[in-house]
């Protein structure tokens, strides 16, 4: 069980305050490392059961499901936080990558007044963007390398990193990349975007089988008993 309290880098100023929930307890710490050093205060738990005792979700921004979690607990907890705090946030986690999760945060919060547009063209395995203006651009390619539960392992690629003219774009993705449990997020000047390029297999979905209890051995029958006439 992992418990991670919401709190910043001291001395860094506080952007949001981010709880995820999730299963992976690798993916809780590192997301929640890489929220803290972007400036956000971040928090994580895997002990779904106890999530409105553990935090105030009245101090929380945005809360991020992680995939893992059932889809029936998602929705009490969705019901039980909102009814506490109406203007949090949520989010669903495309994947069990920290740095991902991450990216969703970032996009979270530069909502909808960006100059930045981006598709994801399948065929010709191509990122299309579209800039407002002169940017710094940074196209990372994230993709999961195992299912394993509860530990899932991934890997990234900076696709691109170069300062781009404003107007369309295209960024073809490296052979590296799979057509599967792949993702691309896109980030330009403080404007940041996440889409999903190859879905995560149906495997990957299913929830963390409990283990079955050990049978037990019956008793070993008594001994028998020859009940044999006696001869004269």
């Amino acid at each position: 069980m992992l418990t991670l309290p919401i709190e910043a880098i001291p001395g860094a100023r506080q952007e949001a305050r981010v709880l995820i929930i999730g299963r992976s307890e690798n993916v809780l710490s590192e997301a929640v490392e890489i929220l803290r050093l972007a400036g956000h205060a971040a928090g994580a738990t895997n002990q779904f059961a106890d999530v409105m005792d553990l935090f105030d979700l009245t101090a929380v921004d945005i809360v991020v499901f992680g995939g893992m979690v059932p889809p029936d607990t998602k929705e009490l907890l969705r019901g039980q936080i909102s009814g506490r705090n109406p203007a949090i946030t949520f989010i669903q986690g495309l994947a069990g990558i920290a740095g991902l999760i991450a990216a969703q945060v970032q996009a979270s919060l530069a909502g909808d007044a960006t100059r930045l547009a981006v598709t994801y063209d399948p065929p010709t395995r191509t990122v299309r963007l579209h800039l407002g203006q002169p940017e710094d651009v940074q196209v990372t390619a994230w993709w999961a390398t195992s299912f394993t539960p509860p530990e899932p392992r991934s890997t990234s690629q900076v696709v691109l990193s170069a300062r781009l003219p404003a107007g369309p774009h295209t960024v073809t993705l490296p052979d590296e990349v799979p057509a599967q449990a792949s993702f691309v997020s896109v980030a330009a000047g403080d404007a940041v975007q996440a889409l999903t390029v190859g879905p995560m297999p149906q495997l990957a979905l299913l929830p963390i089988p409990q283990p079955l209890p050990i049978p037990q051995s019956p008793p070993a029958p008594p001994p028998s008993q020859d009940h044999r006439p006696q001869t004269a």
